[in-house]
């Protein structure tokens, strides 16, 4: 009795200290209230609320995957590749001579240039050049002047196929060209020149009876050793555009003939080189039988090659060498050296020569500049009372690594084989590659 009376008298004080500070009544309604939010949060809520996220994931998906085919369809695919150039160029020549009715103003004018690669084996490639522009021959109708550009374009605004072909492995050391639009230029196991020239007379050493080509449906061949040794053979052939007669009458009339492949009516081009090439030097021959007029050169005078029936063949000797460091004074070097034979033409004018020297210094003021010197004999016939000359000279800078700034002069004396027919022009050209 006296433990228990103890017992509730220490107990009375605790339970009254209880009383004040918990209410039961509120202890009971706090668990209804909590009962009541649980409710509300159940395994049913949660998923409701994960299906409608869900769904509006799935929604939000399904919009980027159709946004995403959509883009798909109007890309190209994952092997084609395209780069491209656009090239402001502006300029004025002069001619010595009066009678000289070609246009001496300051000409502006473009050219547009896309490239497209498509490879569907991983060896072989499709290659396509779309191309505009509003310059051909800004200064002259002929070419005896040497005042085509190599940037040169005469689609006049009209955005055309300009190249294209299809080039093949056979073997580790052999390839195969074909296509309906192509150059001899492109299928050479050499190159036969590094140069990098201003005027289109000094592509290739010099653009005239041997390497001088033309756009046309053509194939070839080029075996490359891995010791640098190199040999190739190619066909151009005009099959859709030529006439066979000692002065072409489809220039003159207009009018052009469906002559068809490799005829007797057919302007041919039929090149085989040999080369050897090393990191720092190469030299390569060349033979090229042309039939049927073909004249399509950028390095000659006017009289090259008369009296003959269309038919000739010239062997091209070039050669090149470049320095171990870029920077120095020492640039590197490219020669090239023609002689023609033409068929049924009187042994005055039977053979012509050409020479050509081309010279490059690089990074010599800043990073990626050049300087270009080139200077030489066009094509002339060996009866010449007069020795023609060219030449051009031009700085070459980038102001950033897409743009390229070039100030060129280029100019000749005698230059078309007539005494006096001088010519001196200048020119800018701005690249930017894209």
């Amino acid at each position: 009795m006296l433990v228990a009376g103890v017992s509730t008298s220490l107990l009375a004080p605790i339970a009254a200290q209880a009383s004040d500070v918990v209410n039961l009544e509120d202890m009971s309604s706090y668990s209804r209230s909590t009962k009541k939010q649980s409710s509300r949060l159940d395994s049913k809520t949660f998923i409701n609320e994960v299906s409608e996220d869900l769904a509006i994931l799935k929604g939000r998906v399904d919009g980027l995957e159709a946004q995403q085919n959509e883009f798909e369809a109007g890309s190209f695919s994952d092997t084609t590749t395209l780069d491209g150039k656009a090239i402001f160029t502006l300029g004025a020549v002069d001619y010595s001579l009066s009678s000289e009715t070609a246009s001496e103003s300051t000409i502006g004018a473009y050219t547009y240039q896309m490239n497209l690669n498509t490879s569907f084996t991983g060896d072989d490639n499709l290659y396509v050049r779309i191309k505009t522009g509003n310059h051909k021959n800004l200064w002259s109708t002929t070419k005896t002047y040497g005042t085509y550009l190599k940037s040169g374009n005469g689609n006049q605004d009209a955005l055309k196929v300009d190249k294209i072909w299809y080039e093949f492995p056979v073997g580790d050391k052999n390839t195969v060209w074909v296509g309906p639009r192509i150059e001899n230029y492109y299928m050479h196991g050499t190159t036969p020149s590094i140069y990098q020239p201003v005027t289109k007379q000094f592509t290739l050493g010099g653009n005239g009876e041997a390497y001088g080509a033309s756009t046309d449906t053509g194939a070839g061949w080029a075996y490359k050793a891995d010791n640098g040794f190199a040999i190739s053979s190619n066909i151009g052939t005009k099959s859709n555009s030529s006439c066979k007669a000692t002065v072409d009458p489809c220039g003159s009339s207009g009018s052009y003939v469906n002559s068809g492949l490799l005829t007797d009516e057919t302007k041919t081009s039929w090149a085989t080189q040999v080369g050897y090439t090393q990191p720092n030097y190469s030299v390569s021959a060349l033979l090229n039988i042309k039939s049927n007029n073909w004249s399509d050169t950028y390095y000659h005078t006017a009289n090259h090659g008369t009296g003959g029936n269309g038919n000739f063949s010239s062997v091209g000797l070039r050669g090149w060498w470049r320095p171990d460091n870029a920077g120095t004074a020492t640039p590197s070097i490219s020669v090239g050296f023609d002689t023609t034979e033409y068929d049924g033409a009187p042994s005055s004018t039977s053979n012509s020569t050409a020479y050509f020297v081309g010279l490059n210094w690089q990074d010599m003021f800043q990073a990626d500049d050049k300087i270009g010197l080139a200077f030489g004999q066009p094509t002339t016939n060996e009866s010449e009372t007069v020795d023609p000359f060219a030449y051009e000279v031009y700085y070459s800078f980038k102001p950033n690594d897409s743009m390229t700034v070039t100030p060129a002069v280029f100019g000749g004396s005698d230059r078309n084989g007539t005494a006096g027919a001088d010519i001196f022009g200048a020119v800018i050209e701005t690249t930017f590659k894209f």
